[in-house]
């Protein structure tokens, strides 16, 4: 790979973004490489957790600003869908997916942590929409995916101003779940990561199927596939095994079927 970093360490895989130089911009390279593992990823029953991070003192800056200097209407049209198709395909992947955020989180960098299930931020991060800036607005499904985060104030005094805000202030307004001290931002994520991995994992694809699906309907919708996802988790054997341990005061052992 040439523009990230992969650590396939079960039940985790590690995805770093790496260009350091360039502050882990994102071009088309990267999109394509993080596409290409994650599909190769998704049926591996060992994998039960992704995690992104960034290389050196960036998560990423976001979009690689050099390629828009060749994008007009069209070929900007197509851009913009390739990211956004990877970070619909992110949000929706079956597995839980961790945003590590190390550092700067820009951008396309914020639409990446964006897409993830759960975001984790050091004190020292800075997070932000600068596409203002440049003339233009959030194509990779930032004006989206903040608006359900934040609601419509913030997201567009985020968007409108382009202005970074801290780790912390991402925190109290819902951007981030969780804000720990740069030094024990691995220890953290990784101990999150685990006490999902020990979570069923059947169990854990749908709710993310539900809860996502639930974003873009009507209550009514949503309320429905609760409904019918339970008839469909409780003929699994982890929801046996799991009913079975709480009943014999011991711990379950999930395996995914």
């Amino acid at each position: 790979m040439e523009t990230i970093i992969v650590k396939n360490e079960p039940p985790f895989l590690r995805i770093t973004l790496n260009r350091p130089d360039r502050l882990n911009a994102i071009n088309k390279k990267m999109i394509e490489e993080i596409r290409t593992v994650l599909e190769e990823t998704v049926k591996d029953e060992k994998v039960r957790v992704i995690i992104f991070t960034g290389n050196g003192r960036a998560f990423s800056a976001g979009a690689d600003i050099s390629q828009f200097k060749e994008l007009e209407g069209l070929t900007a049209w197509q851009f913009a869908m390739k990211g956004r198709e990877l970070m619909d395909y992110i949000e929706n992947y079956p597995k839980p997916t961790i945003a590590m955020i190390n550092g700067y989180a820009l951008g396309g960098g914020l639409e990446l942590a964006l897409a993830c299930d759960i975001r984790i931020a050091s004190d020292e991060a800075q997070l932000g929409l600068p596409e203002i800036t440049l003339g233009i607005y959030p194509g990779f499904g930032g004006t989206q995916r903040l608006l359900k985060l934040v609601g419509k104030s913030r997201t567009l005094e985020m968007i409108m101003l382009g202005e970074r805000i801290s780790a912390k202030d991402a925190e109290r307004i819902g951007l981030v779940n969780r804000v720990v001290p740069s030094n024990d931002l691995e220890k953290e994520t990784l101990n999150l990561a685990s006490k999902l991995a020990e979570r069923p994992p059947l169990a854990i694809q749908l709710s993310k199927l539900i809860v996502n699906q639930g974003m873009n309907s009507p209550i009514t919708v949503g309320l429905n596939m609760e409904s019918l996802g339970w008839g469909v988790i409780f003929t699994t054997k982890d929801s046996k095994e799991g009913v079975n341990a709480f009943l014999e005061k011991r711990k379950p052992n999930f395996k995914g079927e």
